[in-house]
């Protein structure tokens, strides 16, 4: 499945230097903002030991890993929501990504141009996030003009919609993400395709480039989510992060294995087996008859597949089958 990460946060913290960091593309990262105009893209492997130790396993031709998209979106400020700094353009960019790294600065250094003067990451935090609730804000109010009618008439889609709506709306006036706001089963589907900024998944990233260690454990006491740390120049914490995205969008991994490919494959907790086989061939889900199952530590303490299946370690499993993290599983189909 594709995963996609928009990076985020105001110019001059950090977010290209993150981005040249993983995927090595060289993106401009000069020192002034809106450096960034184009939204970059880049493939980054999901670090997993698993992976490795299968396709030894097997004598893999080839060992492919699962992969996250990291979008760099060049930096917002205050005033995004109505356009300033090309704020428009860059909001659209982040409504295509499916979570949001939100990058912030906590290091002080009079050699890296702070828009505001002044380093203070909390406030910083609450400059993007007002202008996502913002953006927010109009999306919501001119879906429910464009539902009025529908809604008036009674049509049953329209009327879930508006009582979403309204129930957003409120959160976004108040200054609330909508992630916050409580939703029925029957109104997430209609949401969903409002695609809004503040409903998606983010996860706070703090370059901690040179920071005060004593700010720092201030700042962490005070954020409003999940976060982890980050040292762009040093490159360190990556593989924290991209576990932490892993988490935050509530995927894991599964494995296919043998002598031409060991892969890893990215589908969300809780799958089905027919569903899990999406991953590879959307015909997997309508042609699935059954699935061969075993842990792949249990693979490998059993030397030899065929030793695995003599233990009975490998286990048929059916159509109900909910695939769990670092299951090897051979479709039939």
């Amino acid at each position: 499945m594709g995963l996609s990460i928009g990076i985020v946060g105001l110019p001059n913290v950090g977010k290209s230097t993150l981005f040249n960091a993983l995927t090595k593309k060289g993106v401009p990262a000069e020192n002034y903002p809106f450096c960034t105009i184009d939204p970059s893209v880049g493939i980054v492997p999901v670090p997993d030991e698993r992976l490795g130790k299968l396709s030894e396993f097997s004598r893999s031709e080839k060992t492919i890993p699962a992969a996250i998209e990291f979008v760099d979106i060049a930096g917002l400020v205050a005033g995004a929501s109505k356009g300033e700094g090309l704020g428009n353009k860059f909001l659209a960019n982040i409504r295509e990504t499916d979570a949001i790294l939100h990058m912030v600065r906590t290091f002080e250094d009079k050699d890296v141009i702070h828009v505001a003067n002044k380093v203070d990451p909390i406030f910083d935090i609450g400059v993007i996030n007002l202008e996502l609730i913002m953006a927010d804000l109009e999306t919501v109010n001119k879906r429910l003009e464009t539902n009025s009618k529908d809604q008036k008439r009674g049509v049953k889609e329209a009327v879930i919609l508006h009582t979403a709506l309204e129930k957003i709306k409120t959160a976004l006036e108040d200054e609330v993400m909508a992630s916050t706001v409580i939703l029925e089963d029957n109104e997430k589907p209609l949401v969903a395709q409002l695609n809004l900024l503040t409903i998606k998944p983010m996860l706070y990233a703090l370059n901690t480039s040179a920071a005060n260690e004593n700010k720092l454990k201030e700042v962490i006491s005070m954020l409003p989510g999940p976060y982890v740390e980050l040292d762009p120049v040093f490159e360190t914490g990556f593989d924290e992060m991209i576990r932490a995205c892993y988490k935050l969008l509530s995927l894991e991994t599964f494995f296919t294995t043998g002598e031409s490919e060991t892969r890893a494959w990215t589908i969300k907790i809780g799958s089905t087996a027919p569903i899990a086989g999406t991953a590879i061939h959307t015909d997997f889900k309508d042609k699935f008859i059954r699935a061969q199952v075993i842990f792949w530590q249990d693979l490998l303490n059993s030397g030899s597949y065929a030793e695995a299946r003599n233990k009975g370690l490998v286990r048929t499993e059916g159509k109900e089958y909910i695939v769990k993290d670092g299951d090897v599983v051979e479709f039939l189909i």
